[in-house]
């Protein structure tokens, strides 16, 4: 009689959030509490601004890596999510290395000078990993913000949103694959706005100020389209929305949002589908191939 399959190992220690800015953070944190974690928080220097009250953590910086490597073996930590953006890469002066990661700091400092966002991120995660922990997805801790296929909310895209969404799509597609960003914004089958390093609701600002300014049509509408870059780290920088996406598409005179089902975080789902329906804007999760992006 064949052996039973053996069941998935159970994590024994405790799980650290690495904190960067916004509120995705929280809502991990939050949710792995309701799970049962007890999650410790690094907040990393200048760029997690939110109150933590109420959860262990520490101030450090993404380069600390002595002091992180210490830290985890304290607190007995042994998976590790990054969650949260990061504005400013370390400077060459915040990188404190391990006896085990000293020898890599050459091939650090020359990623941090010419290497797009993806390529720092997974320099991350192998230094991370380095120091006694793994590096494990959001999606991981917290399936349920994970966005599923179909509607979220009552409406959904027309014809003419269609066709922006298969030109957004194709412009997110190869601005992934250049390491520069995760979005784009197609307004009448024509891509006006790419994501850079400012963001999408910064990106969403520009639409609105063009829109403004008469250099992007009144009639029509457009749609955002966010996708994972085709290289990318599931563990790290999934695109993510939630109701400030939903403002700034609204502001922007766009008719919905796009995102790409199994790979994109939803945040605050309820909030975010009775905001989209209040403002007549469609959320749609859909996967790689109906995009008519390359898979």
């Amino acid at each position: 009689m064949p052996a039973p399959p053996s069941l998935p190992e159970r994590a024994t220690g405790r799980l650290c959030i690495i904190a960067g800015g916004g509120m995705l953070p929280h809502h991990v944190a939050d949710a792995a509490r309701l799970q049962g974690e007890d999650p410790f928080i690094i907040a990393l220097t200048g760029e997690a601004g939110a109150d933590w009250a109420g959860y262990d953590m520490r101030v450090m910086g993404i380069g600390d890596f002595s002091g992180i490597s210490g830290l985890f073996r304290r607190e007995g930590i042994d998976r590790v999510v990054l969650s949260g953006g990061v504005r400013r890469r370390p400077d060459w002066r915040d990188i404190r290395p391990t006896l085990k990661t000293l020898a890599r700091v050459p091939a650090v400092l020359k990623t941090l000078i010419s290497g797009g966002d993806d390529a720092v991120l997974k320099m991350a995660i192998d230094l991370i990993e380095a120091s006694g922990a793994r590096v494990v997805g959001v999606q991981e801790i917290v399936p349920d913000l994970l966005a599923e296929v179909g509607p979220l909310g009552q409406m959904e895209p027309g014809e003419e949103a269609r066709r922006d969404i298969a030109a957004a799509a194709a412009a997110a597609d190869a601005l992934g694959a250049l390491d520069v960003g995760q979005g784009a914004v197609a307004v009448g089958g024509r891509v006006v706005a790419l994501e850079g390093p400012e963001g999408t609701d910064a990106m969403l600002g520009r639409v609105a100020e063009l829109r403004a300014s008469g250099r992007i049509s009144q009639r029509r509408k457009g749609v955002l389209v966010k996708l994972c870059k085709p290289q990318q780290d599931l563990r790290a920088d999934l695109p993510s929305v939630g109701p400030s996406t939903v403002a700034g598409a609204k502001a922007a005179g766009l008719a919905g949002i796009v995102i790409e089902a199994g790979r994109a975080l939803v945040l605050e789902r309820a909030r975010m589908a009775a905001e989209a329906d209040a403002a007549g804007v469609f959320i749609l999760g859909a996967e790689r191939h109906m995009l008519g992006s390359r898979p």
